[in-house]
């Protein structure tokens, strides 16, 4: 499906005419001219071919094509609106599924004090750890990272140190 990004520049600019109350007054909130206001509901009238907005020099209101067409677009630029903030705050807030490789010694060790804590900072989080005595391939299996003891193995990796700890092998006679 291709999409008019002109019809909706016109829808945008009709909803802030609306909204403003005046042309004059949604041109100043979207840094045009009055003229180029008027010149985009022109053309947004001619694309879809019916006239949205009955304007004389001391008045505008909508006519009633125009009404029922705001109505109907009126949500839809609120969802995209909506979509915009919240992909804005993705990049601000952890959430969605990480999947993690992770050795099941590690996992047992270190990783079962520290995961109730972890997904109390970040609530919208989804955490599966799958335990695994390989790497193997990350990607292909679907891994977002893996945690392990020691060096890396050899690879493509990205690798980082997060501690350093010591095992130590201990026995009772």
């Amino acid at each position: 499906m291709s999409y008019d990004g002109r019809l909706l520049s016109g829808v945008t600019v009709l909803m802030a005419v609306v909204e403003a109350g005046s042309m004059a007054r949604a041109a100043d909130s979207l840094g045009m001219t009055a003229s180029g206001v008027g010149r985009a509901i022109q053309r947004l009238e001619a694309r879809i071919g019916v006239r949205l907005l009955d304007r004389t020099t001391r008045t505008m209101h909508l006519t009633d094509e125009g009404r029922r067409f705001h109505e109907r677009v009126g949500p839809h630029l609120d969802g995209i609106e909506e979509a915009a903030v919240e992909a804005t705050g993705a990049t601000s807030v952890v959430r969605g599924r990480l999947r993690v490789n992770v050795d099941p010694f590690f996992s047992q060790l270190v990783l079962a004090g520290h995961a109730g804590r972890f997904l109390a900072l970040y609530p919208e989080l989804r955490l599966e750890l799958i335990m695994r005595d390989a790497v193997g391939d990350l990607v292909a299996d679907g891994f977002d990272l893996a945690l392990r003891f020691g060096d890396p193995p050899a690879g493509s990796f990205t690798a980082r140190k997060l501690f350093e700890t010591r095992v130590l092998t201990v026995a009772a006679p």
